[in-house]
């Protein structure tokens, strides 16, 4: 029942999310759909992390090569969906108010997938693998 609770809190918390990234477009005053792409960086985010988990065997060491290459590759694809609204924002592609909406929803979209990935990513019976 732990796992359903969890599954509806993430799920709602990344409603959240989206709205604060629709807001950011479609309200009348901003009127932009370029922070849009940052959709993107949401569906590449867990790559690094599904390919490490594939290819490296050692589940148990401390550090691994390739999980640490992972982490640093994820690393930078959110350091690039925050960046990228604000660089919307400066060359005024998009309006400030829109920048802050959308870094708003980024944190909380990124926040889900983290904790997506600790509560579903041990291997338990409740799991997203099986």
């Amino acid at each position: 029942m732990a796992g359903i609770k969890a599954l509806v809190a993430l799920s709602f918390s990344g409603a959240i999310g989206l709205t604060f990234l629709m807001l950011g477009c479609a309200l009348e005053y901003y009127g932009v759909y370029w922070p849009l792409f940052v959709l993107i960086f949401y569906f590449i985010c867990p790559i690094p992390h599904f390919i490490a988990k594939r290819v490296s065997d050692d589940s148990d060491a401390a550090s691994s090569a390739c999980r640490e290459l992972a982490y640093f590759f994820t690393t930078g694809i959110v350091v690039s969906a925050f960046g990228f609204p604000i660089i919307l924002a400066r060359v005024e592609a998009i309006k400030w108010g829109a920048c802050g909406l959308v870094l708003a929803g980024n944190a909380v979209i990124f926040l889900t997938i983290l904790g997506f990935f600790l509560v579903f990513g041990r291997g338990d019976d409740f799991s997203w693998e099986q």
